[in-house]
Formats: C-alpha cells, structure tokens, sequence
C-alpha cells in the first residue's frame, strides 16, 4: 500500500499535469474567435462531464470489489488528489488575506516594528514537555465532548443505535463545526472526522452514499488558522451556506440508502466568529436544508438530527416532521466531538449533558432581540445599545412571563433551561431542605433505575416574593446545581446543593434586598419541570448594605448608565415591552459632554491636572522584582521598589501590554508571555501547536465544575510547558440574544451557571501558576459597533444581577487574579477606563487583587491615560508606541494625577507576576 508521502507526489505530479493541459487548451481557445470558442467551451464542458460520470461509475465498480479496508484506502488517496488539486484556489483565498494585512502594513508603516513582534512570539509547544501536556489535555476535551452532549430527543428508543449501520446525509457531516473562530478560535488540526469516527466506534455507514455525496462536492476541511485570518477570511468571504439542493439524492440513491438500513442520520448547524453577529435568519434553516430534510423523510421513518451550533437555532422543525425520532445537539464540540457523537449514537456514551441556555421556537420572541443591532447616533460617532428588557433575559423572561399560562408557554418554548435526556432513568429521594439565615441546602439521593450507566444533573431553584411596584424579579432563578459520577444501574449517589440565604436578594436603592414573604424552592430536571418544591417564608425584610465578602459599603455605582429609558416590567408586560419606535438617535449634550478621553479633556484644558506630589523616579534602592516575591500587596517594601522605576518605565509598562509584557532587566522584571483562547492556547497571530477544547457553550452544557477545573488545568499544565504565563480567558459574558456572534465562545444566558463554570476554570488554571483574564467585563454581549464603540444603558439590577454576576462569582469563588476589560461603554464610559467599574466594584466591592488588561485596542476611544487613572493596568495594543506617546503627553499635563496612576498600575502587574511561574 502507498504511503501518504507517495500518493501525495503522484497527486502533485497529476495535479500539474492537468494544471499544463488546462494552460494549453486556454491558448487554445484564446486564439479562436467568439463564435468557435463558445463552441469549444460547451463541448468542453459536456466532455468533463462524461468523463466525471464514466470515471464516478468505473471507480463505483472498482470499490464494489474492495475489502472495507481497501476502499478506506481508496478515499484517503482520492481525498488526497482532491485537495492537491484544489490548493491553488486556496492560495488565491490566502492571497486576498495577505493582501489586506500587506495593505494594513502600508499604512501602519511607522508602527512595524511594533506589529513585527507579534508575528515572532517566542512560543514552543513542540518540546517533550509539550506533548506530554497534550496526551492530558486531549483525554480532558474528550470528556467534556462526551458530557457536553445533550439529548433532546429520543422518541421509540431510537438511539443508541442497535443494527449498527446508517445512512449519513449532508455536507454538513463531512464539515462539523469543531469550534468558532478569531481569538476564540484553536488548533483542529487533530480533528476527527465523523466518517472517522463512524469507523473507529464499529458504525457502518454507507459507502455508496458517501461516495454520492462526495461525487457531488461534499469535501472535508479542517482549519488551523490563526485568529487574525478567521476574522479577516469571514470579513472578505461573507455567509456561505453548506448545504447544495439536493437533487444527487435520486431515486436510486435514495433506494441504495433505504435497502442499506432504515436509519438516517442528518447534521445541521452553523459557526460563529468574532467581529459578526447572526442574524434571526441565519439561526433558521436555509431553503436547501429543508429541502434536504423533506427529501430524507420522505423515504426514512428514523431519522436522527445532529445540531451541530453554539448558538441557539430555531429547532421548530423537530417537532414538523414526524420522522426525526432522535435530535443531539453537539454544540461546537472540539476536535474529539465526532468521537462522543460516534460513541454516543453507538451507546458507549450515555448523554448527559444540559441545555445551557433556553430554546424559544422563535429567537425574536426574546424582547431583547429588540434593542440587538445597529443603532448610532446622528450626531456622535458612536453606536447605542438600550437594555430595555431589563433583567428578563433568556429563561427570566419566558418563565415569568408565562407564569401559569402551560398553553402559552408550550407554545413559545420547545427546549427549557437546563433540559437533557438520558437513555437511562433516575429516581431521585428528596429530603427536606435545610433553611436558616445563612444559608439552604437539600440532599438528593439519586438512583440509576435503568438498565445502562449515566449521570444525571439535580438543579435547584428558587422563587422569590414579587411585590407589584417592588423590586423586579424573575419568577424563578438557578441557585445551585451537583452532577452525580458515573452511576452503573441499581447504583446510588448523595448529593447536596447550597446556596447563601442572601443569594436571592435583588439589587433595589443601592442595596441588596431580601424581602419578607412566601419563598419556594425547586428540585428539578431542568427549569420548567420539578421533582419536588418546598415552601417557606421569610418573616423579615433584610436589607444588605455591605458586601459578606470584603465588607465595603454597598451604594447605587452606574446612575450614568440607566438613560432615558422604560425598562420592562412585569407589572406591565405589554405597557413596558421595548420598543423599537422608542430609541432616540440624537445624543443629548449631558452625554456629549462625557463622550471626550481623558487625554482629549486634557489637551483640551477642561480637566484640571491633580494637585499633590509628584511620584519619587529613579531611586537607587538595589531592588529586584524577586526581592519582593512572598510580600502583601500592601508590604511598604513595594515602595521603596516602585520608587526606582524611571518615567518611561512606568508607561512602558502599561503601554507594551499586547500578548506579551514589557522586559526590564535592571529591575529584574521579565516579560510575561499573554496568549488567547478560551478553547486553547492559540496565537492571535502566529500559528501554533497546542490542544483544543469544546468551546465555553459545550462546557457549560455538561453542567460539571470538576471538568471545568480540568480544563483550566490542562490549559495551565499546557502554557507551563510552552513558557505562557498568561491566558485570555475564560469568556463570560451572556448570551444575551441568540444573535451574538460569539455566544460560542460564552457560557449561558444564566449569571450563576456561567460563574460557577468559570470560577472553577480559573481555578485549575491558577493552581499552575497561570494569569487568567476573565473576558469582557462587561457587557460585550453583541459584535455590532463593540469596536468602534457603542454606548449601552442598563438598569443597576440587571448590570448587577445578571451581567456583573459570572465575574463577582468568578473573583469571589475562584480567585480570579485577571480581567480583560471589554470595548463596550457603560453608559457613556468605556469599561476600561470606568473607575466605578474597575476600582469601586472589581477591587473594592469584590476584593480583586489582580492585572487588568484591555481587549484589543482598536479606536482612540480606548484611551491609555484613561485607563491607567482608572484601574486598567496593560493596553493591548499592537502598536504601543502610539500608546507611549498618549500617555506621556498626559504625564506632561497631569504629572501629579497620571504618576500616580502609572505607579499604581505598575505594582499591579509586577505583583500579579509574582504568582506566575516566572518566579518559581
């Protein structure tokens, strides 16, 4: 049998050959007239065509003779010669990339120095350490693809598969969506195809089908791009759809198919990537899709759905055909996904997995769909987001609004929070809860009365008292949750669930209030569907007016950002629902006035520079960074450090904050490597070798804190072995909408599931001696207008309550010791550069005792004096020497008021560096 490198030369030789005959017959036809050359091309065309159809039909009849083996074999080298052949028109697609980034150099030619050093990362991944890393990390995405798996139907006991053979459908299944893409993107190219996968888990699917399917285009693709070229390729090449009309599905295809078995399997989806969002019709079917389910059920009875998306589809269609007894949604599940789905169809996996977020039939019956887009002002260069929905985002609305309406609710709600089934039962035994001042807890024993292993999930809820014209409150909210290990059948698990008796306040006047009255608590399979509830009261108002954790004074922080706006309440669903006619595109001049930098305001002489002293340069102390390794942040040795730094030191190292920091040797400080993703290390800008995960949507969905923990530790265990010190990640913001670009890349539309997920993210990563940045605090909810700025207004619950709550639980629970501050506006204020933000909330409320990096600094709105005045130690910029420049011209007019500042950032990012493995 040929090697890959032979088949690989003959296929180049080939390709060649075919390339020169091509050449020849173009002159041929250029030295024609019209007239014949038309001729020519038509007869050209009808002789390709005869020959693709005696070619398909001779090969077709030469596999018909192979073992299984051999005609593996025989598609590896045709794949092989396919992709061969096909690399000049992927060339062209590079060279349109490296044109506009050639073009991007051009005009930053002052700066290429500074992008130079991006695209020569000092990284290696390929050492034996490295691998090693790999073997664990592998084994960790592996399970989280297993886990991440959610069942959401299984009617008949259609899967698992029993006759071990299927027909699979579409080109979608030889193109699953492993991950998303940009910075949140990884390394596939260990991606495991699901023919492959098929294969390895004993599934036979048909070969004739295939072989159609293929004949008709269907290839498979695996990418390794780096961030820079996702973002740049899915600017340049639009939508595309991957699924053609299907009339190679004949009626001898179709029954070729129904004779080799009576299943039918059938992959659907989409990918997201930074910098787009979707649109409501992009989360439905295409026209073709559907024409490709009518063509399928029209001849199978079993039909098997694979949703392979991290966003939140329209899955109506489910329910329209009667045939589709089975549907998974595999989310985008990392390169080991088509593994867990092989083994999951097979029965070796038994899905465990929970829905993360709400499936509405319809994506814009979310009333936050209605303030999602492009909004600016006439008047201002900047976008504008209003939140009128408040805090009922995601199941906050659907199960408030619905409230004792079952009819209503079935009607807008196909898949609730929290849902997933399973191929085994579980009885559960719920024993009374345990409710003081302080705290709830309730035990579950839970027993496998099936016939085969699982896990199950218990999920707690509360409801708290509404008082029309109070505080606004969801009708239910998530206060906890346990998974149980592996449970073989008749095996029984105790498990509790706890949550702080003060975790059911509501922000309300500057402080947290738990109202007296009627409380219920929830056990349940998922939101909508309890086990058991448990009623009681409180008898007593408490109001909290200082935070458990650090004991600071609680107060109202974001007035600024409430706007002009009526926020939905359920006092008044139809009075109060956004409303479109309601935005007003004209900026007032009370906002204007906030709009300008600091820098601008500075330059401009409408800021007074601080008055007091100016910081201590250059002193001669004889102070290395690792003299002050073991030290409080707070130890008055760090002054004497401090003191030594010069000027230009201070801002070069806020300013030299982009993947990598600033180096000063005679200060013994070292340069900290920073890398994206949330699903692996990756380099925005360089390729690399590193592991991939199933993206945060997967993690989130198996509903497992110890496999969140393993991940962030296999990450550490991996950037320990490359010299990474730094990760960018996780990110958490919620998925407000199901258009967002980068929900893939997000947890959930709940605060609480996506805080415990990360905290125990974090942790793992920590525990390595790895600086984490949780992202994009806060509100990047939408990709539209987030980099050349929008303003978002939001209520101080809902900023509280649900978009602050993932990074409070994070810093708190976790020990977050990183933050990356988002593009977005609070109000009128960029996060970072947002003292209210970054001092008052992320470090005196909460405790935070780590680094602040920005998100990519791409508009001038993204001011460096301003962030460093304000709690934002590093700029990730790609051109720090613009930054320098800003910063010391603020120096200059503000020396009192910015050398502080800059001071104060430095012994931030020097004593977070101390936690990393540089000083072990």
């Amino acid at each position: 049998m040929a090697t890959r490198k032979e088949i690989k030369a003959a296929a180049v030789e080939a390709a060649e050959q075919n390339r020169e005959q091509a050449k020849a017959r173009a002159e041929e036809l250029a030295a024609m007239d019209p007239a014949a050359r038309k001729a020519a091309k038509a007869s050209d065309r009808a002789a390709a065509k005869a020959a693709k159809a005696a070619d398909k039909a001779e090969r077709k009849a030469a596999r018909a003779q192979m073992t299984r083996k051999e005609r593996r074999a025989d598609k590896r080298e045709a794949r092989i010669h396919r992709k061969v052949a096909n690399l000049r028109r992927r060339g062209i697609g590079w060279g349109i990339t490296a044109g506009v980034v050639a073009l991007v150099l051009i005009l930053a030619a002052p700066f290429v120095g500074d992008l130079s050093r991006l695209f020569q990362m000092d990284v290696d991944s390929e050492t034996a350490a490295g691998e090693d890393a790999r073997v664990y990390a592998q084994a960790v995405s592996s399970q989280i693809a297993d886990e991440g798996l959610v069942l959401l139907k299984n009617e008949g006991d259609l899967l698992p598969l029993e006759g071990g053979k299927v027909n699979v459908f579409g080109f979608a299944s030889y193109n699953l969506r492993y991950g998303g893409g940009g910075s949140g993107g990884a390394d596939q190219s260990l991606a495991i195809t699901l023919f492959e996968a098929l294969d390895q888990q004993g599934i036979e699917y048909n070969p004739d089908l295939d072989q159609t399917m293929i004949d008709s285009g269907a290839t498979a693709a695996v990418s390794n791009n780096t961030g820079l070229v996702d973002v740049v390729s899915s600017m340049t090449s639009g939508s595309t759809e991957d699924e053609i009309a299907p009339d190679y599905l004949t009626d001898e295809v179709m029954a070729n198919a129904t004779s080799f078995s009576t299943t039918a399997l059938v992959v659907l989806g989409n990918d997201g990537v930074e910098a787009q969002d979707f649109t409501a019709q992009q989360l439905r079917l295409t026209d073709n899709q559907i024409a490709l389910l009518d063509r399928i059920t029209a001849d199978f009875d079993d039909v098997v759905v694979v949703i392979n998306s991290g966003n939140q589809m329209e899955l109506g269609f489910l329910d329209d055909y009667p045939q589709i007894k089975s549907a998974m949604w595999i989310g985008t599940p990392g390169p080991f996904g088509a593994v867990s789905l092989a083994k999951a169809l097979s029965g070796e996996v038994n899905p465990s997995g929970r829905l993360s977020n709400t499936y509405a039939y319809s994506v814009e019956s979310a009333p936050s769909t209605v303030n999602f887009g492009d909004f600016k002002y006439d008047n201002a260069d900047r976008g504008f987001i209003n939140y009128e929905e408040g805090i009922y985002v995601g199941y906050r609305y659907y199960e408030t609004v619905y409230k004792g309406d079952e009819a209503a609710y079935a009607q807008a709600v196909q898949f609730p929070f929290g849902f997933g089934l399973s191929y085994t039962d579980f009885d559960w035994n719920v024993a009374e809860p345990v409710i003081d001042d302080e705290s709830i807890s309730v035990t579950v024993q839970v027993t496998n009365a099936g016939s085969r292993a699982g896990k199950d999930v218990v999920e707690v809820y509360y409801s708290a008292p509404y008082i029309e014209g109070g505080i606004e409150k969801s009708a239910i909210e998530l206060g906890g949750y346990v998974k149980t290990s592996l449970l073989d059948p008749g095996a029984t698990e105790t498990l509790t669930v706890s949550l702080a008796t003060a975790d059911m306040a509501s922000w309300g006047d500057g402080a947290y209030v738990l109202d007296a009255g009627d409380y219920t608590l929830q056990v349940s399979r998922d939101i909508h569907n309890p086990v058991q509830t448990f009623d009681f009261t409180i008898d007593e108002t408490k109001t909290i007016t200082a935070d458990p954790v650090t004991g600071t004074e609680l107060s109202n922080q974001f007035d600024y950002a409430e706007g002009d706006i009526t926020y939905l309440s359920r006092a008044d669903w139809e009075g109060t629902y956004p409303n479109a006619d309601n935005r007003n595109y004209t900026a007032s001049d009370e906002l204007l006035a906030q709009m300008p930098t600091l820098s601008q305001s500075l330059a401009d002489g409408t800021v007074e520079p601080t008055e007091g002293e100016i910081p201590t340069y250059g002193a001669s102390n004889g102070l290395q960074l690792s003299d002050m390794q073991g030290l409080d942040f707070d130890d008055p040795q760090w002054d004497l450090f401090l003191d030594q730094f010069t000027a230009g030191e201070l801002v070069a190292m806020t300013s030299q904050g982009a993947w990598r920091t600033a180096e000063i040797p005679r200060l013994g400080i070292p340069s900290a490597v920073l890398l994206d993703g949330p699903a692996g290390l990756n380099s925005f800008f360089t390729k690399m070798t590193a592991a991939a995960y199933p993206t945060a949507v997967v993690l989130a969905s198996t509903w497992n804190d110890a496999l969140a923990y393993a991940l962030g530790e296999a990450v550490g265990l991996e950037a320990n072995a490359y010299g990474v010190q730094g990760w960018y990640a996780p990110g958490m913001n919620i998925q407000r909408t199901a258009m967002g670009g980068r929900n893939f890349e997000y947890y959930s539309e709940d605060p609480v599931l996506s805080g415990k997920i990360a905290a125990a993210t974090v942790m793992g990563a920590q525990d390595q001696g790895v600086l984490t940045f949780m992202k994009h605090f806060v509100l990047n909810d939408q990709e539209i207008n987030a980099r050349s700025g929008v303003n978002v207004f939001v209520s101080e619950q809902a900023l509280r309550e649900v978009y602050l709550k993932p990074f409070e639980i994070t810093v708190k629970e976790g020990g977050a010791n990183g933050a990356m501050s988002s593009f977005i506006h609070v109000g009128p204020k960029w996060s970072g550069g947002n003292p209210e933000l970054l001092q008052n909330v992320l470090r005196d409320e909460w405790g935070f005792e780590g680094v602040v990096s920005t998100d990519a600094v791409l508009a001038a709105f993204m001011d460096p004096a301003q962030a460093a005045m304000n709690g934002n130690e590093l700029m990730l910029t790609p051109i720090p020497n613009s930054a320098a420049r800003t910063t010391l011209r603020a120096l200059s007019a503000d020396p009192v008021g910015m050398g502080n500042a800059l001071r104060d950032r430095v012994h931030q990012t020097t004593y977070s560096l101390l936690q990393t493995d540089l000083f072990e």
